[in-house]
This record gives C-alpha cells, sequence and structure tokens, in this order.
C-alpha cells in the first residue's frame, strides 16, 4: 500500500494521508530512517499484525507498538476494522541511554477511512483525529516483550558446528581531545571528546583507499587482520566500570574468515559512560539472532537460552541496553564486510570493526575483479 498526500475535509494538508477502506486488510513496511534514534510506532485504536522484518519472513504476530532502531525495516498487516474515522499513526523515540539529549516530539501520520464524514458545512473543522496511546521514552520493558516475539516461521538451518567463537563487547568511551579539534568536536567531560568501540578498539575509516579494494588487492598498511576475538581485559562489563578502560585504542582492524566458516557473535553492551540499546548492522549478511538478555552473558547459563530452532533472520539486531545477545551465521559471501552500530554519530565515533571473508573455491565463491571503469580515490 502506497503512502499518499491528501487533504483531509480541508484541515492537516501538510500531514502524510493513509487512506483505508472499512473491512480491507493492507501490509504496511515501517522503516526507521531516523540517522541517530530508535523509534516507538503506533496507530491509535488498531492491532498490528507482524509478518516480516529486514526483508525476512516472520512467524505472525499482533501487537500495538513496534520498536525499531535505524535502519530497521518492520512489515506490518492492518485491517480496516475500526469506526470510520481518522486515526493518528504516532512514533517517538525510545531512549535508552542515560542523561544523554535526544528529541522528544512525536512525528505522526494520518489513517484515514474513506467513508469519514466530512463537517456538514463548508469550512466548519472536522473531528480531530484519535490520538494512541504512546511508551514512556525509557520503556525497556515495552522493547524486551516487542523482541522477544520474534520468530522464523519454520524450523531454519541454524548452525550448531562453529567455527569461530567471538565476543565483542560494543560501548562508548572518551579519549583527550587533540589541540587542533574545534570545541565543538569536545563535548564529553573536562575537555575530552567522545568515542565508542568494540572489543576496545574505535575504528578508524581508510582515508585514501577503500578496505574492499585493499583486501581483494593485498594492498598492506590499510587494514590489519588483527582485531581481537574476546575484550582484551575482561571486566564487569555492565556495572561501575573504572575510568580506566574508558579511553579506546584508534585502528583499523578487520577480523579474518574462512570462506564458509560457521560464525557466533556474542555482542555485549558495555556500561562505560552510559548503558545504551546498540542496533548492531552487519553488512553482506542476514543472521540468526538467537538470543537476547540483560546483565554480564554467563556461558555456563545463558547458553540454555539460546533458540536453535526457529531464531528470526535480520540483518541488524539491538543489543539490549546493559545486555547482550547472540547472533550467528555462515561466511559464504566473500569480501570486507562493517559491523558497525546503525546509529550514524557512533559509527563515526568508531563503533564498527570489519570482518575479511576469504574467497572459496571457483569463481562463484570468490569476490569479483573489479570493473575497469573504477574509479581511483
Amino acid at each position: 500500500m502506497e503512502m499518499t498526500f491528501s487533504v483531509l475535509c480541508n484541515d492537516y494538508a501538510d500531514t502524510v494521508i493513509v487512506p483505508i477502506d472499512s473491512g480491507e486488510t493492507n501490509l504496511l513496511r515501517v522503516v526507521n530512517s531516523a540517522l541517530n534514534q530508535a523509534l516507538f510506532f503506533t496507530v491509535a485504536n488498531h492491532k498490528l499484525t507482524v509478518v516480516g522484518a529486514d526483508a525476512s519472513y516472520t512467524k505472525p504476530f499482533t501487537t500495538s507498538v513496534l520498536m525499531l532502531g535505524p535502519g530497521q525495516t518492520t512489515d506490518v498487516l492492518i485491517s480496516g476494522n475500526q469506526a470510520p474515522a481518522r486515526y493518528y499513526i504516532a512514533a517517538r523515540a525510545y531512549q535508552s541511554a542515560q542523561n544523554a539529549p535526544f528529541g522528544n516530539t512525536t512525528t505522526t501520520a494520518i489513517l484515514d477511512y474513506k467513508s469519514a464524514p466530512c463537517p456538514a458545512k463548508k469550512g466548519a473543522p472536522s473531528v480531530k483525529p484519535i490520538m494512541p496511546f504512546l511508551p514512556a521514552f525509557n520503556d525497556t520493558a515495552t522493547v524486551t516483550a516487542f523482541s522477544r516475539k520474534f520468530r522464523s516461521p519454520r524450523p531454519v538451518p541454524v548452525p550448531t558446528k562453529i567455527d569461530e567463537n567471538l565476543f565483542f563487547t560494543v560501548g562508548l568511551g572518551l579519549n583527550n581531545c587533540p589541540r587542533n579539534f574545534k570545541s565543538s568536536q569536545c563535548q564529553g567531560p573536562n575537555g575530552t571528546r567522545f568515542t565508542a568501540s568494540m572489543n576496545n578498539v574505535s575504528f578508524v575509516l581508510p582515508s585514501n583507499i577503500s578496505i574492499l579494494q585493499a583486501f581483494q588487492q593485498g594492498i598492506p598498511g590499510v587494514v590489519t587482520p588483527d582485531f581481537p576475538a574476546n575484550p582484551p581485559v575482561k571486566f564487569d562489563y555492565t556495572g561501575n566500570v573504572s575510568r580506566s578502560l574508558f579511553q579506546p585504542v584508534p585502528g583499523t582492524k578487520g577480523y579474518r574468515l574462512k570462506y564458509g566458516s560457521t560464525v557466533q557473535v556474542v555482542l555485549q553492551d558495555t556500561s562505560i559512560v552510559t548503558p545504551e540499546n546498540h542496533p548492531i548492522h552487519l553488512h553482506g549478511y542476514d543472521f540468526y539472532i538467537i538470543a537476547e538478555g540483560f546483565g554480564n552473558f554467563n556461558p555456563k547459563t545463558d547458553t540454555k537460552k539460546f533458540n536453535l530452532v526457529d531464531p528470526p533472520l535480520r540483518n541488524t539486531v539491538a543489543v539490549p541496553v546493559n545486555g547482550w545477545a547472540v547472533i550467528r551465521f555462515v561466511a559464504d559471501n566473500p569480501g570486507a564486510w562493517l559491523m558497525h552500530c546503525h546509529l550514524d554519530v557512533h559509527i563515526t565515533w568508531g563503533l564498527a570493526m570489519v570482518f575479511l571473508v576469504d574467497n572459496g573455491v571457483g569463481q562463484l565463491q570468490s569476490i569479483e575483479a573489479p570493473p575497469p571503469d573504477l574509479p581511483i580515490c
């Protein structure tokens, strides 16, 4: 169903209007196109039946509210089963980081029943659309309940023999601000600047050549294949972290994977600076989200929570605030693939790493050669 612009009885001319007929069911693809904010999404007086996410089918379930991180998509069915009227479609922030500024406004569109009556007299105001209930900005309980409903529609081939068992901490940090930086770039406490990292490595994008080109052509000195498989220092990730661990090390590091290897990654949020829900996106792959939880991941007890039957297949996982998520995938797409936080500011601060996936056997399992007209950086 396409969103269209119209005028509702001469009111709300600047608002997006979504028309619907009584008795019909429409498919809505909801996309969070915000740069730096997870969003709640709901429609007044209507239930939403989730049937897909990140371009993969899900086992259908019904909910009154969605939560999407930046770049995430959710496909929902909505039925015109309410009294003919106008109902607000609304979205506003889910903010999990403590004491961090955010836009606390609510954005709206209108679900317009085509048979809804207009005012009897020309120029008279129409009935104001019905406003939905939205969760509180910090309602992590609603986010958790929503996330745990996702399943694949049938049993799926989850990798069970793991070749690469990785543990990545994700979170923020503080570094000293260089003298050549502007004051607007040094907004951390006591003259510091905000950074971010995985496994204490704050990712730096190369400035004069692409990582894929360097990897494919064997050009040295661009990216090194020594990204740590585990945090260099173990600590209480979601507890009161020592300030000595607040300063990540900048670098352009990748983790090398053999073609066809099976990979498990535990993504652990940290409370450095502040804990936060991080939407972690992996380029080039979909992956199974086999478990999520709060606190520090415990391999002795939390593995019992793994869903190895019908976990959802996605390309972005919302790592819970002060918690963890576990994903699995098969490295069958050769190349250099960035894994990063989908909060735009966090990737610029360095919350990223890159998987360097080797070629397999033959042309179909190898990186294609660059085209002859590839622009030179």
